[in-house]
């Protein structure tokens, strides 16, 4: 009984397995990507192709979800508003295990037509994350929602180490497995897709059979089709969000860049193989887990999320504009815990703000203007860093997305001014906590 108690609080398993599956799914491309767009013999991209192009191709397609997001999430945010957050996120999990086994197909087809299809399906129903954070938001309270956010970016963490862990092992054939044996013949590039859509499946049951819906009022407002165009209108309207989504913008612009071309930088720049992105993604998740799970409740205690983001997002760019000049593995190693847990309570911290901006009501309306921000300047930044890649260096996105980040600092630190509201809801929980 003491247990559950303690665990009452807490996010549903569901939820937090459902954001850990998204970020697995994204960890399980990042050691791939390379082999993608390197132009060879056997290859998905023929000898025809030049590196340049195969770089905007990269772009282009990385952009194929965020794109689709961008016009998919709101849409589910409404109907979990007005049905549920149950429904939707078992439809939009179903979506997403349908997404990874086409683009599976379409490695082992080498057809680049179907990698995009199955990146925009997967987009088009991937409301899941925004849903599962309304779940985590409808169960949290002023006292808990920090933390929760904080537990969010743990599943965050975990998916990072073994998104790339996985990716990595699985898609080399005959290879050495620390001694004990070797990878199976059979393993290829789309192994790894084929283990993500059998995740995701188990997430569809696990939903379906043990998570309790948690929307206890349901929304009565017109359903709008054009919600995403909206979202983003709200978003630099909107009193109360204005002054908060330019930071979220230009946040995720500078880690879209980042992520995007950072592994093919590390195989261009360090020489890392498949095995070697796989082993230091899996790094950064463990910094970025144990940061989550041991800073952030302890900062959450003492300093409010709006005065915390002054100083992790401008930490946050300037430390990739370090990794953009490294040259030594050690280097990179000994940069990576520092980014992870400012950028860990940089996500933790800004989205536990969007939340606290709006009412209970609204959780699910809110979370989803945020994805549109977010998918916008995703898709964005993908797109861009295509093109910067070929025409620069492989490590241009990432100076480039360190200057976004410091810019989203700036204009957070010049014109954010906590509202009434967020600091009704602070008030709330430091009289709790103190």
């Amino acid at each position: 009984m003491k247990l559950k108690e303690k665990l009452k609080g807490f996010p549903p398993l569901a939820a937090l397995l459902t954001i850990f599956i998204d970020v697995l799914g994204v960890g399980i491309l990042i050691p791939i990507i390379p082999a993608l767009v390197v132009p060879g013999p056997g290859r998905i991209l023929g000898a025809s192709w030049s590196i340049s192009a195969g770089f905007k191709l990269l772009g282009w397609l990385l952009a194929a979800y965020p794109i689709a997001q961008f016009i998919g999430t709101p849409l589910l945010g409404q109907l979990s508003d007005r049905y549920g957050r149950k429904p939707v996120l078992a439809f939009s999990l179903l979506g997403t295990a349908i997404g990874y086994a086409l683009f599976a197909v379409g490695i082992a087809t080498k057809n680049i037509p179907l990698l995009f299809f199955s990146r925009a399906l997967d987009g088009l129903t991937g409301g899941n994350l925004s849903v599962a954070q309304a779940i985590i938001a409808d169960t949290s309270t002023p006292k808990t929602r920090t933390r929760n956010f904080g537990i969010i970016g743990m599943s965050f963490g975990v998916g990072f180490v073994l998104g790339p862990y996985i990716g990595a092992k699985l898609s080399v054939p005959n290879v050495s497995f620390y001694g004990l044996g070797h990878t199976p013949s059979w393993f290829a590039l789309s192994t790894p897709f084929w283990f993500a859509t059998i995740l995701s499946l188990l997430n569809v049951c696990l939903v379906i059979f043990r998570l309790r819906e948690t929307l206890k009022e349901k929304s009565r407002a017109e359903f709008k089709w054009d919600r995403s165009l909206h979202n983003i209108k709200m978003a630099v309207t909107d009193k109360s969000l204005r002054s908060i989504f330019p930071t979220v913008f230009f946040f995720v612009a500078g880690f879209g860049f980042f992520r995007a071309f950072f592994q093919v930088f590390l195989s261009e720049k360090l020489h890392f193989t498949t095995g070697n992105i796989g082993d230091y993604f899996a790094y950064v998740g463990i910094c970025i887990a144990l940061a989550q799970g041991l800073i952030t409740p302890l900062v959450a205690k003492k300093w409010r999320n709006y005065q915390v983001l002054k100083v992790s997002v401008l930490f946050n760019g300037l430390i990739l504009l370090l990794f953009a000049s490294v040259t030594k593995s050690w280097q990179l190693l000994a940069i990576t815990p520092l980014f992870a847990i400012m950028n860990g309570q940089s996500m933790a911290n800004m989205t536990s703000l969007v939340s606290s901006s709006a009412s209970k009501e609204v959780q699910g309306e809110v979370l989803g203007i945020n994805a549109s921000v977010q998918a916008l300047a995703d898709s964005i930044t993908s797109i861009l860093s295509g093109y910067i890649a070929a025409s620069l260096t492989v490590g241009a996105p990432v100076l480039v997305g360190g200057g976004l980040i410091l810019l989203g600092w700036l204009i957070y630190v010049l014109f954010y001014r906590p509202s009434a509201h967020v600091l009704s809801q602070h008030e709330e929980e430091f009289a709790v906590v103190h």
